[in-house]
């Protein structure tokens, strides 16, 4: 009943999601490089005339990047977004979005004025119907196609340097799927001639805060979607876990009886199609991924190769992660030793936090002891599970930064892989976001985690909460079969009234007929008989 609310409301509501806005993608945008647009609210650009924001040029850092990407000039998402936009609108205040329309993360309201405080809770703490409200929210995503944003089919080159726009629509759910093979997908430099070494989001410094913002965008857009703005992404503690604890069709969708690789007709997720998985397809054709399915979602946790991965992480493993005083060292890439980035993406053992090729340890064993369309890079965000993880990786992150309190120096400017930089704005984000402005409590950012609120608030979120709200839903049942108990209750009493007064009528009658001589016998017995069939 709730699923098909939500697929009625979705005809109503103006779903957004995250990449290239519409206003952006036509002939004259792409050629003057301008993506400013007109917010409805007022008519004006960037609602200059609310005092929302202005137009104004982009300036990208120019400090130095590591050596892992020894190109220049070759890859669009170089420099970003010059390749396709040097003007954006630049929001005032608490306002943000592509042309200025919509709130900061953690604000709300007409005017962006109201402060409000979300929290994220563990999926098992949620009350049946709230787990039931994420399942069918992040459906309706993946059925619902997006009317302000749409994704590249091609490069900037292809397109003929903007004079032949190459772009699709595609669902708010696999938009995301779709950035995240973006942003980490290799570089086309000639035919058949790739550079794999290079990633905006991962592998480096960026990656942390790239994917908290990913989350937040992603939460931010659902909320938009669906009208309910006290929606937060829940998480997955898989700390000390022996084996896919969420895989369940009560959760995120059970093993299919006669294919493990498949997920359970009894989820909803079994009739999902994947898009982003074919990235040799893609670079040896010169193309990007596009919306054209891919067969089902694959997922078979547990049948991974053990010697890549050889356990799941521990709350020692976590607690080892924590412990590192260095948000980066060295080279500040996957080689990197005892940097904390570096152990909890998990390319660092978390028992010595020295770099280890041939392992996947912390974040990075999740996804491959998935099995399945969760341990590729580039298409892992096609399984939902992929969002409980890494609000859990996001709530580790959470927990260094109130530890050690690093400031934002901490942080490296320069000589990072390309991408990373703290000046360097986040592929393929449009609005755009600095790494180094993410470098920050989620207590900036309007949202907390459960599981780190003092002992009371805890107590409220993980046992009086969810308590509360399934005893509401068996309410309204216990209410309604009250109200039918009342009407019945009522119609038998009224009857057995009913009869009562015709007896004593009758009976009235009967001492009447004692003292009239002209009733009869018989009419008597006939009196009688009919009550007695009665």
């Amino acid at each position: 009943m709730l699923s098909l609310a939500l697929i009625l409301l979705s005809a109503l509501v103006r779903p957004t999601s995250q990449q290239f806005p519409r206003p952006c993608v036509t002939l004259g945008a792409l050629q003057s490089k301008r993506c400013c647009p007109i917010w409805e609210g007022d008519g004006s650009v960037c609602g200059a005339l609310s005092g929302r924001g202005f137009c104004a040029d982009v300036v990208v850092s120019d400090l130095p990047n590591g050596p892992q990407y020894p190109h220049s000039g070759i890859d669009d998402r170089e420099k970003w977004p010059l390749v396709f936009y040097n003007r954006t609108c630049q929001c005032a205040g608490n306002y943000m979005g592509f042309n200025c329309g919509e709130c900061k993360f953690g604000y709300f309201g007409a005017n962006c004025a109201e402060r409000r405080d979300l929290i994220r809770r563990n999926i098992f703490h949620l009350s049946t119907s709230e787990r039931q409200k994420f399942i069918s929210y992040i459906n309706l995503a993946k059925n619902t196609i997006s009317s302000d944003y749409v994704i590249a089919t091609g490069t900037y080159e292809q397109m003929g340097n903007g004079t032949n726009p190459m772009f699709s629509d595609i669902n708010v759910y696999d938009l995301f799927v779709w950035m995240h093979y973006y942003v980490s997908r290799d570089a086309l430099l000639g035919p058949s001639d790739v550079w794999q070494d290079i990633d905006f989001a991962h592998e480096s410094a960026a990656f942390l805060p790239w994917h908290r913002v990913y989350l937040l965008q992603w939460e931010h857009e659902i909320r938009k979607l669906t009208g309910d703005f006290d929606f937060t992404i829940p998480y997955w503690d898989w700390r000390d876990a022996q084996d896919c604890e969420v895989c369940t069709d009560e959760f995120m969708g059970g093993r299919h009886p006669l294919s493990p690789n498949l997920i359970s007709p009894g989820s909803v997720f079994s009739s999902w199609k994947v898009i982003c998985t074919h990235p040799e397809e893609y670079n040896s054709r010169e193309m990007l991924c596009n919306t054209t399915g891919e067969g089902p979602l694959l997922r078979n946790p547990g049948n991974h190769d053990s010697t890549r991965v050889r356990r799941l992480p521990t709350s020692a493993d976590v607690e080892f992660v924590l412990s590192l005083p260095d948000y980066e060292t060295g080279p500040m890439d996957r080689m990197a030793n005892h940097s904390f980035r570096n152990s909890l993406e998990g390319f660092a053992s978390p028992e010595t936090g020295l770099a280890i090729s041939g392992q996947s340890t912390m974040h990075n064993a999740l996804h491959m002891f998935m099995n399945g369309s969760m341990s590729s890079v580039q298409g892992s965000a096609n399984d939902p599970i992929f969002l409980l993880h890494h609000a859990f990786i996001d709530s580790i992150f959470e927990q260094w930064l109130r530890r050690h309190q690093p400031p934002r120096s901490h942080y490296p400017q320069a000589n990072a892989p390309i991408g990373h930089n703290d000046g360097y704005y986040m592929v393929p984000f449009i609005p755009l976001y600095r790494n180094g402005d993410y470098f920050l409590s989620t207590r900036e950012l309007g949202y907390e985690y459960s599981y780190l609120l003092g002992p009371g608030q805890r107590l409220l979120q993980e046992l009086l909460i969810p308590y509360l709200e399934d005893a509401r839903q068996v309410w309204q049942w216990l209410l309604g079969a009250g109200i039918l108990g009342v009407l019945v209750a009522s119609i038998v009493i009224a009857a057995v009234t009913r009869v009562c007064r015709k007896r004593q009528r009758r009976k009235r009658a009967s001492s009447f007929g004692e003292r009239q001589p002209l009733l009869n016998s018989s009419e008597e017995e006939a009196s009688y008989s009919y009550q007695t069939t009665l």
